[in-house]
């Protein structure tokens, strides 16, 4: 009986290991979603959640690749310090700066590559029916979140790109940076007066601590969408902001952390997972709880 516990111990050490860090992270469904993908596929993993605080994001890194971890996602406040902590990057990484997602390469180094901009777009396009080209678009915030999205927004060719924030010279500097891409301007949240966007999107971390980032009304057009990057298991204020302010619909961010996640997981694994069930899975769980 011993034998067969120590063969199973064994086996379960074999397994590839994943995890997600971040802080806090305590909230985090990617481990039941790499779960479901890894069920899915037919793939032997596991994948973790780990509280890292911004100070001890190298060191824990280093011991968890250090002792055979494959592959991290990383998420608030760590993606421009894991962008940092790569050896090599991809080209969306250098374009975003942050990496969501760290990978072992066949040498050993480390890959940084950021999957929230093509999870976002495809959560959108794909899941939402929600059409890119020709819209006016909003971002709140210019942050690591609004640096992730916006080369994969630009590429769906919107009419054009607002990125506004409380630091007024953030907002500016981080559209000059994508200038050449497409039609791109910075601001203060006081200078969206008299402004309508077909889509908002919420990139602050507002809705991390229950808070809404200071919006007047009037700033969505009709038919208007409204889109939080963060989620819950109750709307954020963000999303409640949007039904307030008629949205033809106001749309958290779970769906776009799937497909990030699938993302990741094609890049880790080589296999690309069905999303539309595990986000199905996930609503569901999230009314249930909710009634």
């Amino acid at each position: 009986m011993g034998d067969l516990a120590g063969k199973k111990s064994l086996i379960m050490n074999l397994k590839d290991r994943y995890a997600v860090f971040g802080q806090p992270i305590a909230h985090s469904k990617s481990p039941v979603i790499h779960q479901i993908f890894a069920r899915q596929t037919g793939q032997s993993l596991e994948y973790t959640a780990q509280e890292v605080p911004a100070e001890l994001f190298s060191t824990a890194a280093k011991i968890f690749f250090s002792q055979g971890g494959k592959g991290l996602n990383c998420t608030v406040p760590l993606k421009e310090l894991a962008w940092a902590f790569a050896d090599h990057k991809t080209g969306r990484a250098q374009l975003s700066k942050a990496a969501n997602t760290l990978s072992v390469q066949a040498d050993g180094s480390i890959l940084g590559d950021n999957t929230d901009g093509c999870g976002l777009v495809r959560d959108l396009i794909i899941n939402q029916a929600v059409t890119l080209k020709g819209t006016r678009i909003l971002i709140l915030g210019a942050g690591g979140a609004s640096r992730g999205i916006l080369a994969p927004l630009l590429e769906q060719s919107p009419q054009s790109i607002v990125i506004a924030n409380r630091t007024v010279y953030k907002a500016i500097s981080l559209a000059d940076e994508f200038q050449g891409k497409g039609s791109i301007t910075g601001c203060g949240f006081n200078d969206l007066s008299h402004s309508q966007f077909d889509l908002i999107l919420n990139a602050t971390s507002a809705s991390l601590s229950d808070r809404l980032p200071p919006l007047e009304a009037g700033l969505l057009a009709e038919n208007g969408i409204c889109y939080d990057l963060a989620y819950g298991d109750t709307p954020t204020p963000f999303v409640r902001w949007g039904w307030e302010n008629h949205a033809f619909k106001s749309l958290d961010g779970l769906g776009m952390l799937v497909e990030q996640a699938a993302e990741a997981f094609f890049i880790w694994r080589g296999v690309r997972p069905e999303t539309r069930p595990v986000i199905e899975l996930l609503n569901l769980e999230r009314r249930k709880n909710q009634d």
